[in-house]
């Protein structure tokens, strides 16, 4: 008997720091619905004649059953989207947005055509990406360095003083790249480095410190504050493995449309 394809695949983008990932929807009765936690990130999203963007979210955003149609997509890191969409990353957030309110129809629709043609849709809505992107150029070095510092744990005033900018200017530029302010960013970057190593075996107690929190306490109320449940409930909803930046029902993956 052949191994059973799995529903959920990801790999690495030739888009620097992105992530290109396929979900095939199950037969039969839809799965339960599933929170996607915030990640920082924003995903480019083709599902059947129609593209999506997944905008930066502040909270767990609930995904439905009957929105887990198979679809392709790119998980663009954290200050990407913005250039790439010609939109700042504060007016898509919590938001899901068809692509063609984003830009001109005829455009989406030609390249929606493509994708929806395309043997690999995954492939070529990264080739929609890397076009793209050779026309804009790529984000702000600056921009990037926030976004590494942070997720490495670095404070708000360490990263603004390595990227040689005031509070108040990395404050503005945060809500353009990323949606919200760099504190904002810090904690979703923060939780998600705590449940990637509890993923790993890690208890709370030391995953929440080597994470960056004071104490497991401190993550419990990040975990509230930011995906609306306990660890406990995450990651028994999850089989025990978790789904960070899901919005489908796989071990670690991203976003589905809305």
């Amino acid at each position: 008997m052949s191994e059973e394809r799995p529903r959920y695949q990801e790999r690495p983008s030739r888009l620097p720091g992105a992530v290109v990932w396929t979900w095939d929807a199950p037969e039969g009765p839809p799965p339960a619905p599933r929170s996607v936690l915030p990640d920082g990130c924003m995903d480019l999203i083709w599902t059947g004649g129609r593209i999506v963007v997944a905008g930066p979210d502040t909270h767990a955003f609930q995904v439905e059953p009957q929105n887990r149609a198979s679809c392709a997509a790119i998980r663009l890191a954290p200050g990407t989207a913005p250039v790439l969409l010609g939109v700042p990353a504060h007016e898509l957030r919590d938001h899901r947005a068809d692509l063609a309110d984003l830009w001109p129809s005829a455009t989406v629709r030609r390249l929606t055509a493509r994708i929806d043609e395309a043997s690999d849709p995954a492939a070529a809505l990264e080739h929609v990406a890397l076009d793209r992107i050779a026309d804009t150029g790529p984000p702000d070095p600056r921009t990037v360095a926030v976004a590494e510092g942070l997720r490495r744990g670095r404070t708000v005033a360490a990263t603004a003083a390595e990227a040689g900018l005031g509070a108040r200017q990395l404050h503005r530029r945060s809500l353009a790249a990323f949606g919200y302010g760099p504190k904002t960013l810090a904690r979703i970057l923060r939780l998600q480095r705590a449940l990637e190593l509890i993923r790993t075996g890690l208890p709370y107690a030391e995953a929440a410190c080597a994470a960056g929190c004071t104490d497991q306490a401190h993550l419990a109320r990040e975990m509230r504050d930011l995906a609306g449940t306990t660890l406990g409930a995450y990651f028994a909803a999850a089989g025990g493995a978790g789904y960070a930046n899901s919005e489908t029902p796989q071990p670690s993956g991203s976003s589905t449309t809305a």
